[in-house]
C-alpha cells in the first residue's frame, strides 16, 4: 500500500504550550509539556509531563520560565523534532 499524500500537502502539525526548563545548549530549548487526563481505572485527574527538544534560529529569544508555542516539524539531530513557534513570556 503506496502513501498518495505527499508530505508537503501534509496540513497537520501539533503544537504545544510549555515551560522552558533549559536553555543552555546553543539554537536548543527544553521545554516540558504538562496534560492533565483522568485516568482510566481511579477517575481522577492526573498530570504528566514530557520534555521536548526545542530548535531555535537564534540564542536568547526564550529563557528559564518562559511559557512557549512549539510546533512540528523536520528532524533537525537525534532528539530535535519540534520548533519554536511563540514566545508568551514569564508567568511571574
Amino acid at each position: 500500500m503506496s502513501m498518495d499524500i505527499k508530505p508537503q500537502e501534509r496540513k497537520f502539525k501539533r503544537t504545544l504550550t510549555g515551560e522552558v526548563v533549559s536553555d543552555k545548549c546553543k539554537n536548543t530549548l527544553v521545554v516540558k509539556v504538562v496534560r492533565r487526563f483522568r485516568h482510566a481505572k481511579y477517575n481522577k485527574f492526573v498530570h504528566a509531563s514530557k520534555k521536548y527538544y526545542v530548535h531555535t534560529e537564534v540564542d536568547g529569544v526564550a529563557r528559564i520560565g518562559d511559557k512557549v508555542s512549539i510546533i512540528e516539524s523536520r528532524p533537525h539531530s537525534r532528539l530535535k523534532r519540534w520548533e519554536l513557534l511563540s514566545e508568551k513570556g514569564s508567568d511571574q
